[in-house]
């Protein structure tokens, strides 16, 4: 046999080993193929092509552990296929949110994805693809750092604010708490456990190496207690940012709401207009708040000098859960593209904490900006 011959075959070998990695385990797509057949999204032969590298095909997630494949038919990409990388009660508790979440959102006209179907053994669910263009994609393209967004990415947030004013109002009604998997509702010892904690063991120990002064902790609790004080009846997605907001056609989408539980309404509005996915320049964040008090009073009348004050620390709280998370994702789970946000999520949070409203939290102020100075570039 020829030394092309042999070549030839090993490349085709090494292909049909990636493309079979590629491809869910026979089970999940067993499992798959029974449910867009029950719901009348293909026939029996056309389920029978999933198991194809062309018709089934893994895309990655962001921070998740979840597994996505994107599902193609005769027509194109329908459906994606998520599937928790275990079946823990926990996994499958996250992925129970998903469904029953996404079924309530979808029913009270939110601008999520239609869901085809979900397995409770398996915690495998399908979904409609909404494609790959995310808010972030339309923000950032041709524009300079710091730079207002253009026109376009304008436009798409003022289209987001309206429909999240919308899902936050009456996503709220008839909402089962049962069906939330981490909390059924956000409130200062979420703050004080998964926000300002998280911020405190995953970037100041884990990260950086350093232990800090129990004052600072006492900081945090009060700031947390003051965010407490906000009205939590309201729909909370509680990661609405670039990432998880598609836009298909010019039309906006919301993925990943399976944490969603009963909040404030400033959190969401804080995670879309402080997220370093985008980075808005803060005139920009300014106006763009402006425009929320006029979509929101649609629905309920609030005042406005209070909403900004709340508005305020949730956007502190959520500053804090952020810098955690990436700190976390890039330490823990070897993530090295959060690494890039580190530092632009820190630097927000300092202009944040020189507010006068945070003058008597000297500690955490301190903290923040030593932070950025011993933040190390990967």
């Amino acid at each position: 046999m020829c030394l092309l011959t042999i070549l030839k075959i090993e490349t085709l070998k090494i292909e049909i080993l990636l493309t079979t990695e590629k491809l869910p385990d026979k089970a999940l797509l067993e499992c798959a193929k029974k449910m867009l057949v029950a719901c009348g999204k293909l026939s029996q032969a056309e389920a029978e092509d999933l198991g194809t590298a062309g018709r089934c095909r893994k895309i990655d997630s962001d921070g998740s552990t979840r597994r996505f494949w994107r599902l193609t038919g005769g027509d194109g990409p329908f459906c994606l296929l998520a599937a928790p990388a275990g079946t823990s009660p926990v996994e499958l508790a996250e992925s129970r949110s998903a469904w029953f979440i996404g079924r309530h959102l979808f029913k009270k006209g939110a601008p999520v994805p239609e869901l085809y179907g979900w397995d409770e053994s398996s915690g495998v669910l399908l979904f409609e693809d909404l494609g790959d263009t995310r808010l972030q994609d339309i923000v950032v393209q041709k524009r300079e750092p710091q730079a207002p967004p253009g026109a376009a990415a304008l436009a798409c947030y003022r289209s987001v604010l309206e429909h999240l004013a919308a899902m936050q109002y009456q996503g709220a009604v008839d909402f089962d708490q049962s069906w939330c998997w981490d909390s059924a509702r956000y409130d200062t010892q979420l703050m004080v456990e998964k926000e300002s904690g998280y911020f405190l063991r995953a970037f100041w120990q884990d990260l950086l190496g350093k232990e800090y002064d129990e004052g600072v902790v006492e900081e945090l609790q009060e700031i947390a207690r003051q965010a407490g004080e906000a009205p939590a009846d309201f729909f909370l997605h509680r990661d609405f940012q670039s990432r998880n907001i598609m836009v298909q056609e010019g039309t906006v989408r919301f993925i990943d709401f399976q944490g969603g539980r009963l909040g404030p309404l400033g959190y969401d509005l804080a995670s879309l207009l402080i997220d370093p996915y985008c980075s808005l320049p803060l005139s920009v964040q300014d106006e763009l708040v402006a425009f929320y008090l006029k979509a929101i009073d649609r629905y309920l009348t609030i005042d406005a000098v209070d909403f900004k004050k709340q508005y305020t620390l949730l956007a502190l709280q959520r500053n804090l859960q952020i810098v955690g998370a990436f700190s976390f994702l890039y330490k823990v789970r070897q993530k090295p593209f959060f690494m890039d946000f580190i530092r632009p999520s820190l630097v927000s949070l300092s202009h944040r904490l020189g507010e006068p409203l945070f003058q008597d939290y000297p500690l955490i102020r301190t903290m923040v900006n030593r932070g950025i100075k011993e933040l190390v570039p990967a």
